[in-house]
C-alpha cells in the first residue's frame, strides 16, 4: 500500500488536505492567517565549529533554537558513529535545553554521491547516527565535484537512494537532498528513489545563485516536499543582499512550513557572535512582522 509522508512519520491527514498533491501553494484565503511557525536554527559549520560538541554550547549562547550539526570524516568510519560522541553531544544538548535540528553528512563532499560507490556507505552509515541523536533530517551536500550536471547523474543518486531508503524509513529518517539543481529536478529523483523517505532540503541562497524563481520554487513544492531549509545571502548580512526574505518568510508561512530553517550565514565583518546575532534578530523580526499581520487579517 502506498503511504504518504506526512502518514509515513504518523501524522494525521489534516495536512494533507490543506495541500494539493501536485504541491501547489494554499489559496489566498487559506494562507492570509497563517503565522510563521518553522524553528530557528543555525549550521555548526558556518559557527566555525564543524563537528564539534562546542557548536551546541554557542547556539544556545546565541539565541538559537536548535543547531545542525556534521557527522565529520573519517576513514573507515564517520566520527559520529562512536556512541561516546554521540552521549557527548546529547549531554551538551540537555545541559545546555538546546536540541539538535538535524545532521549534515559532510563527507559526501568526498566521496560524492553520484559516482562514488563510498558516497552510498556513508548515507547508509548515517541513518542509525541520526536516529540515536533523536533527529529526523539528514542532509545529503550536492555541490563542487559532486553537483549534479546530467539526467543520467540525477537518475544514478535517484537509484542509489532507492536501495537505501527502506532503511531510512524503517528509522523515520529523511535523506534530504541539497543541491544546485531546479526543484523540478528535486522532486523527480525524489520520484525515481520511490520512498517517502527522500526529500528536497531547499537553499534560498543556492537556489537564488543557480537562477531559479524561490519564491514560485517553494510554493509549488510545498510543505510536503520540503523537510528543512537554508536561509543565507552569502556574502550579504539577511536583507541586505539580493533574496527578498519577506517574501521568503510569507511563502514558507503560506505552505505552512513548520520545520527547521538553518541559518547558513557568512560573517561579513568575521565576527560569528556578532554576525550571527545581526541575522538571527532580522529573521525573527521579519517572522514577528508576518505574525502581526496575519493576526490582524
Amino acid at each position: 500500500m502506498n503511504i504518504t509522508r506526512r502518514q509515513f512519520f504518523g501524522l494525521g491527514a489534516v495536512g494533507l488536505a490543506a495541500t494539493a498533491l501536485s504541491g501547489n501553494a494554499l489559496s489566498t484565503v487559506e494562507a492570509a492567517g497563517k503565522n510563521a511557525r518553522f524553528k530557528i536554527g543555525v549550521t555548526d559549520w558556518n559557527l566555525q565549529q564543524e563537528a564539534k560538541v562546542e557548536a551546541v554550547t554557542l547556539a544556545r549562547k546565541l539565541g538559537f533554537e536548535g543547531v545542525q550539526i556534521s557527522l565529520g570524516v573519517g576513514t573507515d568510519k564517520l566520527p559520529l558513529s562512536d556512541p561516546a560522541v554521540q552521549q557527548a553531544y546529547l549531554a551538551e544538548s540537555k545541559r545546555v535545553g538546546l536540541p539538535l535540528a538535524s545532521v549534515c553528512l559532510n563527507i559526501l563532499h568526498r566521496n560524492i554521491l553520484k559516482s562514488d560507490p563510498l558516497g552510498q556507505r556513508w548515507v547508509a552509515d548515517s541513518i542509525p547516527i541520526t536516529k540515536s541523536l533523536g533527529v529526523k533530517v539528514i542532509l545529503l551536500p550536492f555541490f563542487g565535484k559532486g553537483a549534479l550536471k546530467t539526467q543520467a547523474e540525477m537518475d544514478y543518486v535517484g537509484d542509489a537512494l532507492r536501495e537505501i531508503a527502506p532503511a531510512a524509513e524503517k528509522a523515520k529518517v529523511i535523506l534530504g537532498l541539497e543541491d544546485t539543481i531546479s526543484a523540478r529536478d528535486n522532486v523527480r529523483i525524489m520520484e525515481r528513489s520511490k520512498s517517502p523517505a527522500v526529500l528536497t532540503y531547499y537553499d534560498v541562497g543556492n537556489s537564488t545563485q543557480n537562477g531559479f524563481d524561490i519564491i514560485e520554487e517553494i510554493r509549488w513544492l510545498g510543505r510536503e516536499r520540503i523537510c528543512e531549509v537554508h536561509l543565507k545571502d552569502n556574502p550579504h548580512f539577511l536583507g541586505k543582499g539580493k533574496i527578498d526574505f519577506p517574501a521568503v518568510v510569507n511563502t514558507l508561512a503560506d505552505i505552512g512550513f513548520r520545520e527547521w530553517a538553518q541559518l547558513e550565514t557568512d560573517s561579513p565583518t568575521k565576527s560569528v557572535e556578532n554576525d550571527m546575532a545581526v541575522n538571527l534578530k532580522f529573521i525573527r523580526g521579519t517572522m514577528s512582522r508576518r505574525n502581526g499581520s496575519a493576526k490582524s487579517s
